[in-house]
């Protein structure tokens, strides 16, 4: 397998990775621009957006561009996230510089009729909707609110029902004059693929593409905060955050291992004393969301709304056992599920696509699988117990709970019991 790497002088940029003995391949653009790069009266917008890249281009409709595609059995879609929005289809070796055309057109030549902005709207004003009536969906956002308050990253992907029911055609062309520059675009393809021929076509598409200033990122800051909502629903949902690892971070892998020992799967600490020892709950988990320039290591658990209090003191006092007497073979165990996990998802060509992309993306480079793996093994015993102990030393918490809760800790309780 060979990966390449090629820049244009505008900055755009292609990167590939042949895999022999497949018939198709993933494509798609990767846009360094997602809800984070909105100002409060564009939240929601990059999500517009997305939606709205389908629904017809100069060249296109929007019944065409699904055709065009799917008459061939590919697939295309779309993501965003709160830092990149995603562009992306499987197709086979054939139908590559196809799909690559279509991609292309609808990034670089959208319409944005009125009346397909209005069926849009009403579609995410529905998602929406539908976003608050799934308690284990909201309360992450919500949680992402009391960790970065009145920021872009601590605003919801989605946006509020009043901005998207206000958005038009003249806001939607501004925040991609603003954020799709050529040197935030990365063409990625992996499988059944040319390097030069594809790098040929996109200096056709992309090569020309004016820049414009960049969007200046402001640094997130963490803060402490809590909230909670109580409702007659079937469980209780509770989620804590405490302020973790950016991509660029020097323990970002000790942060990923940490994650993973504590709540990253069956074995894990969180999973064996919540769940298994004393069956408070049926689904427990510690996860790390890394960003540019910070990161959020989120527990979440569902419970009874009576033994939300019981459940917060075990996650704390885990956290805090942790930093004393976390163990070889628990760090092993990690370093080894993050392994598996790594070459599993090279499998797949999607996988493959998104990976390059963001690695280019965060780094402006593909490092070597090897190196990779090596910044994995190389975190021991001591940097995991270290990151543990950092998180719960400090204090520094954000909660969000949901449900029928009869009782719960405030942040004030919860601050004291990591610190004492």
């Amino acid at each position: 397998m060979s990966q390449n790497l090629h820049t244009f002088e505008n900055g755009f940029r292609v990167v590939t990775e042949y895999m022999p003995g497949l018939e198709s391949a993933s494509v798609g653009i990767w846009v360094n621009a997602g809800g984070r790069h909105e100002n409060i009266k564009q939240n929601g917008i990059a999500h517009f957006l997305e939606h709205m890249a389908f629904k017809g281009t100069r060249n296109r409709t929007a019944l065409q561009i699904a055709e065009e595609i799917e008459d061939v059995g590919g697939y295309i879609n779309a993501y965003t996230s709160r830092e990149v929005t995603a562009y992306y289809a499987r197709v086979l070796r054939e139908d590559v510089f196809r799909a690559i055309d279509v991609i292309g057109d609808i990034l670089i030549n959208p319409i944005f009729d009125k009346k397909d902005i209005e069926v849009e709207r009403g579609v995410i004003l529905q998602e929406i909707g539908m976003s608050l009536d799934t308690p284990d969906d909201v309360i992450f956002d919500w949680l992402q609110e009391q960790a970065y308050p009145q920021q872009a990253l601590g605003r919801t992907i989605l946006g509020p029902a009043g901005n998207v029911s206000n958005f038009s055609k003249d806001d939607l062309s501004l925040f991609i004059k603003e954020n799709y520059n050529p040197n935030k675009l990365i063409l990625s393809a992996v499988g059944a693929i040319d390097h030069d021929k594809i790098v040929k076509q996109a200096e056709g598409l992309f090569a020309m593409l004016p820049n414009a200033t960049p969007f200046q990122l402001v640094k997130a800051k963490f803060s402490n905060g809590i909230k909670k909502v109580v409702k007659d629903l079937e469980q209780a949902h509770v989620a804590l955050a405490l302020e973790g690892s950016g991509y660029l971070d020097k323990d970002f892998y000790a942060g990923q291992t940490f994650a993973s020992t504590f709540g990253g799967g069956m074995s894990s600490r969180l999973f064996q004393e919540v769940r298994e020892n004393r069956g408070l709950c049926y689904s427990i988990f510690a996860q790390l969301s890394s960003y540019a320039d910070t990161g959020l290591l989120t527990i979440y658990a569902g419970t009874s709304g009576d033994s939300v209090c019981e459940l917060t003191d075990i996650i704390v006092d885990e956290l805090k056992r942790a930093s004393g007497d976390l163990s070889e073979s628990e760090v092993a165990r990690a370093r080894t599920q993050m392994k598996a996990g790594l070459l599993m998802g090279l499998e797949s060509s999607s996988a493959r696509a998104e990976r390059l992309a963001r690695l280019v993306g965060i780094w402006g480079r593909v490092p070597p699988l090897a190196e990779t793996v090596e910044k994995i093994d190389d975190v021991n015993l001591e940097q995991t117990r270290a990151y543990a102990e950092r998180l719960a030393s400090n204090g520094r918490v954000a909660m969000a709970t949901y449900g029928p809760i009869t009782e719960s800790r405030s942040l004030n309780d919860v601050q004291k019991r990591m610190t004492d």
